[in-house]
């Protein structure tokens, strides 16, 4: 395990998601696999790049998908916020913030992806719901 986390440059120090989800939207965007789908992020948020540049790359993003699931496993942590750079700087464009710490979790993952129905409408709103829970 030590010489796998020694391999990834970024490993615990946060990673680029903005870069990250760049790529995505580059080969899978607009005329790929990501338009009308459901994506799902599986991150805590914390983030070495610009925020600017990832509320970008998200705002690209959720022109193209049905809706964006993001599943942060310190979200049932007691007393979190999602504060952290690039958590902030993506849940704008989230439909679903949800928690990913336990397989019960998943099961709400599954849930939601199963339900399906009108894509969401995107607000900070759903900042000040993610603040509440």
């Amino acid at each position: 395990m030590q010489r796998a986390a020694g391999s990834v440059e970024d490993w615990s120090g946060g990673t680029r998601l903005g870069e990250g989800i760049a790529r995505f939207n580059d080969d899978w965007g607009t005329k790929g696999m990501a338009r009308g789908a459901i994506v799902v992020i599986l991150s805590d948020g914390w983030d070495r790049g610009d925020p600017e540049f990832l509320a970008s790359e998200m705002a690209r993003l959720s022109r193209v998908t049905h809706k964006i699931v993001w599943v942060n496993p310190l979200k049932a942590t007691d007393g979190y916020a999602p504060l952290a750079r690039g958590m902030a700087a993506a849940l704008p464009f989230v439909d679903e913030f949800i928690e990913g710490h336990s397989l019960d979790a998943l099961d709400r993952l599954s849930a939601v992806v199963a339900g399906g129905g009108p894509r969401p409408v995107r607000s900070m709103a759903v900042l000040q719901r993610a603040e509440v829970n």
